[in-house]
């Protein structure tokens, strides 16, 4: 019995840098991999779709080089791909991770989407030497941050330290919400 899944693509490097690449033009790199029901929301590289192929590793890991490397292909530079499936993020999401933070004009809480598991020697919570990022905790595949502007600005360049070697791709909690709210609808 094959089971279809909901995935949300997180790319990172989609419309930063000069790298601009039309939403239409992403959809159609996704179903040209066969993935089916792909649909995008706003401009900063989230695309949802769907397929039957399994959600188990290794067959996530093998899905998500297929995505990363027809995307460089297409476009001439790595796009690093962050998968979930839609349960995934809103588990993440239920556990309420920022639970207590107190939210002012200079505070932003973000979800750093990871392809590897934070370095074990890097002790959560964690707070930048800098004291412009506070890491709460992680999850699978997520850390929980909190973004203390530095004169109106996210200078953070590097959360979690140079140990970090894996991919990061960061959204705003309320845009995660909406991500995922966006993805559900069929």
């Amino acid at each position: 019995m094959t089971t279809t899944t909901t995935y949300i693509a997180f790319l990172r490097a989609i419309n930063v840098g000069g790298r601009t690449v039309r939403m239409e033009r992403l959809r159609a790199l996704f179903a040209e991999l066969g993935l089916g029901n792909v649909r995008s929301y706003i401009q900063s590289g989230n695309v949802f779709f769907t397929t039957d192929e399994s959600t188990a590793e290794p067959g996530r890991a093998a899905l998500t080089r297929r995505i990363e490397e027809h995307l460089e292909q297409a476009l001439g530079y790595p796009v690093p791909v962050l998968l979930r499936t839609v349960d995934e993020v809103a588990e993440l999401l239920a556990a309420e991770p920022f639970r207590g933070v107190e939210v002012t004009p200079d505070v932003r809480l973000v979800v750093a989407f990871l392809s590897e598991p934070l370095p074990a020697e890097l002790a959560l919570p964690y707070r930048s030497p800098k004291g412009d990022v506070e890491v709460l905790g992680a999850g699978p595949g997520a850390a929980y941050v909190v973004i203390h502007l530095q004169d109106g600005k996210w200078v953070t360049k590097d959360m979690f330290g140079k140990a970090y070697r894996g991919a990061v791709t960061s959204r705003f909690l309320h845009t995660t919400e909406k991500i995922l709210a966006a993805a559900r609808k069929a």
